[in-house]
């Protein structure tokens, strides 16, 4: 699992059919500081994660082929959840520059 940034959204006029009525988001690896790491990653996602939003993504594709009910997906990226606090009883980082 890795923390992200949701950088935008994916439009596809074509798709592997076990994407449809999932929503395509572009999530930059971040450091905890918020720099970026690595390279950003095409992840479904079920949450409904804003625009700039820290999420947490994981790679494991079996559970993503599950989610999207297809063995055969080729889905690997998955948010499995939107960050509220980096450490408890904090605001995440974006929240504390506005």
């Amino acid at each position: 699992m890795f923390l992200a940034r949701v950088e935008g959204t994916l439009t596809a006029t074509r798709k592997h059919p076990s994407f449809e009525g999932w929503r395509l988001v572009i999530c930059q690896p971040i450091a905890r500081t918020g720099e970026p790491e690595g390279v950003p990653q095409v992840a479904i996602d079920a949450h409904g994660a804003g625009m700039h939003q820290r999420v947490v993504i994981s790679s494991d594709g079996a559970a993503a082929r599950k989610a999207v009910g297809d063995e055969r997906s080729p889905v690997r990226w998955l948010v499995v959840g939107i960050v509220d606090e980096v450490t408890p009883g904090t605001k995440a980082l974006e929240d504390e520059a506005r």
